[in-house]
């Protein structure tokens, strides 16, 4: 399985994130040259090489009527502009039908972003023209280039998000600023111990669109690697490292939470061990262990899927008697099963087939064996053979 795997622990920008896939191109200068024939008014595309803390890394440069965000004052275009406008820009543009949906669901991210931290209606929303136009470019070149890769899984580490404030037209906001805090709720996030702005809305919006799974990097075999340096300079490195390979496998990961209790009664670790299998655990089981001191304890694992790890972690410590839980994320070889019915000595069982990897499985259920065995008298075990 193709996979792509971007590193984000210094944060995540538009333009680090276009600089860091677009090395993983054979040849870059062609992307720029697309780039640049989109027509996107007022804008040039062009490639830099610099370094970060002495590593080399690539960096896609946006310049609008000659200069780069940052410094606007250079540019006439001081004036606001609606959602609206933004999706009819997208929508003149060359690209492909899946590029341009792809950047105005991105584009949408940060509009839902900014209606929230102004408390205004999404269609009231207005973007200062030179940034929108510098963000237009990262995100509809983020979107060809995703496009132009075709990985079929992608992950990404947790956002490094920064701490302290900074300053914007509106004033001196905190960091994250409120719509990168916006978008970025539901991904696996943290602070750092760098104080500065890592992560922007537009990193966040293309983050949440495209990304599948947060984690560390999969079981991978990578081919190449892309290094996209931001801006600024910080005692890390500002960059993301985007990796490309095959999955090792493909498949499908588990989360197991784990945590040690010897103070709580038997029958309170076997509700405890209920509550989770009825709130959709894949599988809750216990393990006798030998604490310190000697003392008995009990192991209780939870398995789950990632998405649900912060239900279940939640759960444990609410049902348990533990301040503390360890969470791993593991490979899983899962066979696809389903129910059939046959028939043994007239009597109707259902079997469990489970195939996969290329085996077959089958066990008839236990409850319908013992239910023949009751009428019958024929152990369980006998009509089990048959």
């Amino acid at each position: 399985m193709k996979t792509l795997y971007l590193e984000c622990s210094a944060g995540a920008s538009g333009d680090m994130m276009m600089s860091a896939l677009s090395g993983l191109l054979d040849d870059i200068d062609p992307f720029v040259k697309r780039m640049n024939s989109l027509g996107i008014p007022g804008v040039e595309v062009r490639r830099e090489k610099t370094e970060k803390l002495g590593i080399a890394c690539n960096h896609i440069a946006v310049e609008i009527c000659g200069g780069e965000e940052d410094d606007i004052e250079h540019c006439h275009h001081h004036s606001h502009i609606t959602t609206k406008s933004v999706s009819e820009i997208i929508d003149s543009l060359d690209v492909s039908d899946k590029v341009r949906e792809d950047a105005k669901g991105i584009y949408s991210l940060i509009a839902e972003a900014e209606s929230n931290a102004h408390g205004v209606p999404v269609d009231k929303v207005h973007f200062h023209e030179v940034g929108m136009l510098d963000a237009v470019t990262d995100i509809v070149g983020v979107c060809l280039l995703f496009e132009m890769l075709a990985p079929e899984h992608v992950y990404a580490s947790p956002v490094r998000t920064g701490y302290g404030h900074v300053t914007c037209m509106h004033g001196t906001i905190p960091i994250p600023a409120p719509a990168t805090e916006y978008i970025l709720r539901g991904i696996p996030c943290y602070a750092g111990d760098v104080e500065g702005e890592f992560c922007t809305p537009t990193g966040a919006a293309v983050l949440k669109h495209f990304v599948d799974e947060f984690t560390g990097m999969p079981s991978m075999t990578y081919s190449k690697v892309g290094y996209g340096a931001g801006k600024k300079d910080y005692p890390i490195a500002n960059m993301i490292r985007a990796f490309i390979g095959e999955s090792s496998h493909g498949l499908p990961r588990v989360c197991e939470i784990v945590c040690n209790v010897d103070d709580m009664f038997p029958e309170d670790i076997a509700e405890t061990m209920q509550v989770l299998l009825d709130e959709g655990a894949l599988d809750v089981f216990i393990t006798p262990i030998i604490m310190k001191r000697g003392r008995p304890a009990s192991m209780i694992t939870c398995l789950c899927r990632p998405t649900d790890t912060d239900r279940f972690s939640r759960l444990m410590l609410a049902h348990t008697s533990s301040s503390g839980l360890r969470v791993t994320l593991k490979d899983r070889y899962e066979m696809v099963s389903h129910f059939e019915e046959r028939q043994i000595g007239g009597h109707t069982v259902k079997v469990k087939v489970s195939e996969g990897f290329g085996i077959r499985k089958e066990k008839p259920e236990f409850s319908d064996l013992k239910e023949i065995s009751d009428k019958t008298g024929i152990p369980v075990r006998e009509l089990r053979s048959r």
